[in-house]
């Protein structure tokens, strides 16, 4: 892979194909494969809770305003953290890192849980994003090095059906506590699912350890954490200047922008920006679909509160079906012979995600049933299904060994800044709209009159995934 800065993960050689006869979850990977899926479990369950959860407890706490803030600034911190942890698996292997992520994961739900206003609220947000950069790569840097290639199809369908029972739980689960014990209490309550993991999957990945090449114990590359670092500052500063709306946000703004794109241009493949033909194209639509598909999906519960008038649980309940079809759409996408047809599934995932968003967006005309946000984003999560667990194999086929740790750091890093700028871009359409003053007035009653800056929201969004079924036949190199 050819980069502008150092390679960052160093996931190790590529294992023999022996004594695997049983799959995933034969002899040899079943413990593992066990003890992975339930960190993606409780990431899942903590993603559908927080959906729930995030249109009461804005409104509580005075800060619509800021609601795209606390999804965009825990991917913010993200960013950061998927070097740190990068550099961190190369000098150490993966344990540390990812049992470290998981104790900060739960510190943020705590300070997140007891805010006693927005601002802290987002702090938490922020520190959840921190524990989480460090588990995903650790996790993708664990499927590199302790399972064969053609394993890690398979692998990566599993990790999308850990979200078919947080789906269906985690909506009304989270919806019975915020209305009947307070929303808080979806926070502090997370944290206890931290133990299943740890009891789970400690053995099993040590054992693996144990079994592969011993690290070479790289230092740390400071230039490439200073990027990072410099990439979530960056971002920061354009999101707070998004939220200002003045002319004095005109200086963080030029300022976040000076920052964020060398940062960018260093941190990711040379060529990502402008889709140049294999890993570059593989890596940015990664950002592409992750930041369209979940711009639209943390707006869908507020639109379903304020503009339809739906319980926390029920418009909770309207993302359950992409957490479903998505487990269907990846695991489509790891059937045999499905290789023939990786870029045309690529594309067709977007294509399906644009219709989804937009069909989502139906729901702010009266006279359509509430139900039909739901379907659409059945729709959307087979698209995504196919189309991200199509890249991330695209990702590992197209990396040398001694790249593919790196090169699932990039995969990670662009899936942070798709969120981060298309997420902030929305929360800066919605509050530019007035959609947060107007929704925070008339609360719960439907129709609300900020069903314009939903529109405008879901309309961008549609653009950007249909751009990046555009882009899909550029995965493969001439």
């Amino acid at each position: 892979m050819t980069t502008a800065s150092p390679t960052s993960v160093d996931a190790g050689p590529t294992p023999p194909d022996t004594s695997d006869s049983g799959g995933v979850l034969g002899a040899r990977y079943r413990a593992l494969t066990l003890g992975i899926v339930s960190v993606v479990l409780l990431l899942a369950f903590e993603a559908t809770a927080v959906n729930t959860a995030m249109p009461v407890a804005a409104r509580q706490l005075d800060g619509l305003g800021l609601y795209a803030f606390a999804f965009s600034g825990y991917f913010t911190t993200t960013l950061f953290a998927l070097v740190v942890s990068g550099q961190w698996c190369d000098k150490r292997g993966p344990l540390q890192p990812l049992f470290s992520g998981i104790a900060v994961f739960g510190a943020g739900l705590v300070v997140a849980g007891a805010a006693p206003g927005m601002w802290v609220f987002v702090a938490g947000r922020a520190i959840q994003g921190l524990g989480g950069g460090l588990v995903i790569v650790a996790l993708y840097v664990v499927v590199g090095r302790a399972y064969p290639e053609r394993l890690r199809p398979a692998v990566f369908a599993a990790f999308s059906s850990a979200w078919v029972l947080p789906s269906i739980v985690g909506p009304v689960v989270s919806g019975a506590v915020t209305q009947h014990l307070g929303w808080r209490w979806v926070f502090l309550s997370v944290p206890v699912l931290i133990l299943l993991p740890l009891a789970v999957m400690g053995p099993a990945l040590r054992r693996s350890e144990r079994e592969q090449p011993v690290l070479k114990g790289a230092d740390f590359d400071r230039r490439r954490t200073r990027l990072a670092a410099m990439a979530a500052l960056g971002a920061g500063l354009l999101q707070y200047a998004g939220q200002r709306l003045d002319l004095v946000g005109l200086v963080p703004a030029a300022a976040g922008a000076a920052l964020l794109l060398p940062a960018v241009l260093g941190l990711l493949p040379s060529g990502t920006l402008r889709a140049g033909r294999g890993l570059p194209t593989v890596i940015l639509l990664r950002g592409v679909a992750a930041g369209a598909f979940f711009s639209a999906e943390a707006f869908i519960p507020l639109m379903m509160v304020t503009e339809r008038g739906l319980s926390p649980t029920l418009a909770g309940l309207t993302l359950t079906s992409g957490g479903l079809s998505w487990a269907l759409g990846s695991w489509l996408q790891g059937r045999p012979g499905a290789e023939r047809f990786r870029e045309a599934m690529i594309r067709g995932g977007f294509v399906l995600t644009a219709v989804a968003i937009a069909g989502a967006a139906l729901v702010l005309v009266p006279a359509m049933p509430a139900w039909v946000a739901a379907v659409a984003w059945g729709v959307g999560g087979i698209g995504m299904g196919l189309a991200v667990a199509s890249v991330s194999v695209l990702m590992m086929s197209l990396s040398a060994p001694e790249d593919a740790g790196a090169n699932s750091a990039s995969l990670q890093v662009s899936d942070a800044l798709g969120n981060v700028l298309l997420v902030g871009l929305a929360g800066v359409l919605f509050s530019a709209l007035g959609g947060g003053s107007v929704a925070a007035a008339h609360e719960g009653t439907g129709g609300t009159g900020s069903s314009g800056a939903f529109a405008v929201i879901f309309l961008t969004m549609t653009g950007v995934a249909l751009l990046g079924a555009l882009v899909a036949g550029r995965v493969r190199k001439a």
